[in-house]
């Protein structure tokens, strides 16, 4: 009688644990306005490194380093939302911004 109540018991845990975890991963998938804003600046620098190489405003060596400085850029806003259920606080997003204005100001220079 406990191994069927104890049964009873886990599986109605596990029905309503179920749709929380799943919940949990959702908040990491979702847009957050604070990491969309960040990422979407990184796109934005993306494009302007490839269109400077394009012009011949900078070298190649130059592109890739700037390129290496964004993927670095991303990876930290990344390993800060794993942190923080998906989202990045207002003290992160200025520190990453902070980190992209450095390599905005090498492109084109």
């Amino acid at each position: 009688m406990r191994n069927v109540r104890f049964s009873t018991v886990f599986a109605a845990a596990l029905m309503i644990a179920a749709p929380l975890l799943v919940h949990a991963d959702d908040n990491w998938n979702q847009n957050h306005p604070r990491r969309a804003q960040v990422n979407h600046r990184l796109q934005r620098q993306n494009q302007r490194i490839r269109q400077e190489r394009r012009e011949g405003a900078i070298s190649p060596a130059q592109a890739q380093q700037m390129h290496h400085e964004d993927h670095q850029i991303r990876r930290e806003e990344r390993q800060m939302a794993r942190h923080q259920h998906g989202t990045i606080s207002p003290q992160q997003q200025a520190q990453l911004n902070q980190q992209e204005n450095a390599v905005s100001q090498q492109i084109g220079h």
